[in-house]
């Protein structure tokens, strides 16, 4: 009795799923739990497992083709159970003769499809991805391939962009590009068919003229068309299967969660290309969140047998983003060499036919032995530019070497494997802008040698970045996350700031005195930070208000101080949180800072050093702002600004009350602060207390002195 496989659910929210290609077809024994079809789904691509042991007896849901979940996809019974399994025997059997008389009267059906799809096989449409969930529509960036050109399946077609992300679309199957329905710089509705991938090589009607030998009559022409588109149809099984199994286990790599409250990421640049060795712990790829951007380790040392989440796509946590195998590719090599001189045999009939369409039989017989020979270098002409650059380049690169004028033949790649990333396009732009500048150098002190005073005027002379001046770039991923935060942080919270003035001469003096022995002693360079951090902390344990969280009608009140400090990187400001530091002396702020702000501008920091703060300083006068007004770091209460400190003339009382004028070092402390909680009067006594905690200036314990 047959048994059914149906579409399964691949999550809690989808409704439906689409057979992406199926693994077994109709007469293939299957084993439990053996993989025999990938579905895809809005969330996730994934193979379906067989449920029970036998054979497949009918595949009813065809590749491409989307239903609901719970649809039968496919029977599976026992062996020698339905007739297909009759037509894979005979295949499989050293029976040669009897095949063809099983297929002579099949090209009497399917040679009418033959001509109706163009390329003497089936066509496979290509549609427009949805790359995102609220994506609609997507804009045909540039098209990799042309009409005509052989493709393998995943490899490129074309690229496309949308409002969120650029991203190549894969050709579906292995074939030929038959024909381009939407053009460059086109924008059409997700789901669009945008291009046709034929299975049988182009003009492959006409190829097939060394078999008319047996047949002499006309009709004889037809029947070999359908074998002919037939030959490719096992050829891609055979060509997939190895790929599948690929000589070992395969094990799934997974987006990890990245924090606690992390539910989805972004994989902002892959490390290998499919069919890379790598080793176990050796980075695969690149992810970024809300929080963190971090690379994500291989399982297992094997070869990276399939990317199923390409650059700049956001997935969920625990989703398969790649498939690696344990055994060495290679089993599907073989099958490739096969395919390709078949096709330029048969591409030049599809150009001779229009010669001579009286006598069809006779230019077909003559064009096999002459015009493959001019006709199969041009596709490899076509890819030979390619193929030039050496290594495979990401879209984002591409645009981005346009856009700075950058050549990518003369850029050394820093990646794995000589990859160009795009921190090499960067670094090749800014040396020929350096080289551009010291040229223009020359050349001034070519024209004007006399002046010599002059001559140093334009050191001081700010120059423009052209970098980014007059250009358009799309925000990274960092970017839109912080525009996402800051934005949202304004509309939920009533902010408002207040600024104090505070008088840290006596800071300045310990500091001046003990960074030489506190720098030898704790292997820490000790800054001015470490006494900010060292009062505002002790203060919130005074003002329990300033380190809370409301929470709908409840305002939870924090027992512990976890210190975020803002750190400015060349991705973005992040925010290193220093936990329990209520509970640490000026020593150990200062190595807690110094460590966080160190692994954060390396890209060295861990997730869940990234989360769970309760009150955040922004040490806005290490590049020389008196103060700002800073914005609040949701869902916290409360920020603390810290200005440049500064020496200025300031009248100065003594113990007796008499008044002098003195220099003394300044510094202006601004607090954020959300209205919906803390008054203006909260703010102004924190403040007052931190105030008075830095300029008694009791710290030469906790520093050695």
């Amino acid at each position: 009795m047959a048994e059914a496989v149906k579409m399964p659910a691949l999550g809690e929210s989808v409704t439906e799923g689409t057979v992406t290609e199926w693994l077994k077809q109709v007469g293939d024994t299957v084993e439990v739990d053996e993989p025999i079809v990938e579905v895809s789904t809005d969330k996730v691509d994934s193979e379906v497992p067989s449920p029970f042991a036998g054979v497949i007896t009918q595949i009813l849901v065809e590749e491409d083709e989307t239903v609901e979940v719970g649809t039968v996809l496919a029977l599976i019974g026992d062996e020698g159970e339905g007739d297909s399994g009759d037509a894979p025997a005979a295949e499989e059997a050293p029976a040669a003769e009897p095949a063809p008389v099983q297929e002579a009267p099949a090209p009497a059906q399917e040679a009418p499809a033959a001509p109706a799809g163009g390329a003497g096989g089936e066509t496979i449409e290509v549609t427009m991805p949805a790359l995102g969930e609220s994506v609609t529509e997507g804009t045909v960036t540039e098209w990799l391939k042309a009409v005509g050109d052989k493709v393998e399946a995943d490899e490129p077609l074309l690229e496309v962009s949308t409002d969120k992300v650029d991203s190549e679309v894969p050709s579906p199957a292995d074939g030929f590009l038959a024909e381009i329905k939407v053009e460059e710089d086109e924008t059409v509705e997700v789901g669009t068919v945008i291009a046709v991938i034929s299975t049988g090589e182009p003009g492959s009607a006409p190829a097939p003229a060394p078999a008319q030998e047996e047949p002499a009559p006309a009709p004889a022409q037809e029947a070999p068309a359908a074998p002919a588109a037939e030959a490719p149809a096992p050829a891609a099984p055979a060509e997939e299967a190895p790929a599948a199994d690929a000589g070992g286990e395969t094990v799934e790599v997974r987006m990890p969660a990245l924090g606690e409250s992390v539910t989805e990421g972004t994989v902002t640049e892959w490390l290998k290309a499919v069919g890379d060795k790598v080793e176990e712990d050796e980075a695969l790829l690149e992810v970024s969140t809300d929080k963190v951007d971090s690379e994500v380790p291989s399982p297992v040392s094997g070869y990276l047998a399939e990317i199923k989440v390409e650059e700049d796509e956001t997935v969920d946590v625990d989703t398969v983003i790649a498939l690696i195998s344990t055994g060495k590719p290679g089993a599907s090599a073989p099958v490739a060499p096969k395919e390709e001189p078949a096709p330029a045999p048969k591409e030049e009939p599809k150009a001779e036919a229009p010669a001579a369409p009286a006598a069809p039989v006779q230019p077909s017989v003559a064009a096999e032995p002459t015009s493959p020979k001019p006709e199969a270098p041009k596709p490899a002409a076509a890819k030979a530019p390619a193929a030039a650059a050496g290594t495979y380049v990401t879209p984002i690169v591409r645009k981005l070497a346009k856009e700075q004028g950058v050549d990518l033949s003369e850029v050394e790649g820093t990646g794995i494997g000589g990859r160009i990333r795009k921190e090499d396009v960067l670094e090749a732009a800014k040396k020929a802008e350096e080289a551009r500048k010291a040229a223009e150098a020359e050349a001034q002190k070519a024209a004007a040698p006399a002046p010599a005073a002059p001559a140093a005027k334009p050191a001081s002379k700010i120059e423009p970045d052209t970098t980014l001046r007059g250009t358009t770039q799309k925000m990274t991923r960092m970017r839109q996350v912080i525009a996402d935060r800051m934005r949202s942080s304004l509309q939920e919270a009533a902010q408002l700031t207040t600024v104090v003035e505070v008088d840290v001469t006596r800071v300045a003096a310990i500091r001046g005195r003990a960074k030489v022995p506190f720098q030898q002693r704790e292997g820490t360079k000790l800054t001015f930070l470490p006494f900010f951090v060292k009062a505002a902390t002790e203060a919130l344990k005074a003002h329990p208000k300033l380190n809370a969280q409301i929470k709908g009608k409840e305002v939870e009140y924090f027992d512990y101080e976890n210190i975020g400090i803002a750190v400015d990187t060349e991705r973005g400001l992040m925010v290193p949180v220093i936990k329990n530091a209520g509970d640490l002396t000026i020593s150990g702020i200062a190595k807690s800072i110094n460590d966080l702000a160190a692994r954060t501008r390396d890209n060295k920091i861990k997730p869940e050093e990234l989360s769970g703060g309760t009150f955040t300083i922004t040490n806005t006068g290490s590049g020389g702002a008196l103060f700002d007004t800073p914005v609040l770091n949701a869902p916290q209460v409360a920020i603390l600004g810290v200005g440049t400190i500064v020496k200025r003339p300031m009248v100065v009382k003594d113990a007796e009350g008499n008044e002098t004028i003195g220099i003394r070092s300044m510094v202006y402390l601004s607090l954020t602060y959300d209205h919906q909680l803390i008054d203006g009067a909260d703010a102004s006594r924190y403040l007052m207390t931190v105030k008075q905690r830095l300029e008694e200036g009791e710290f030469e314990a906790e520093v050695g002195l």
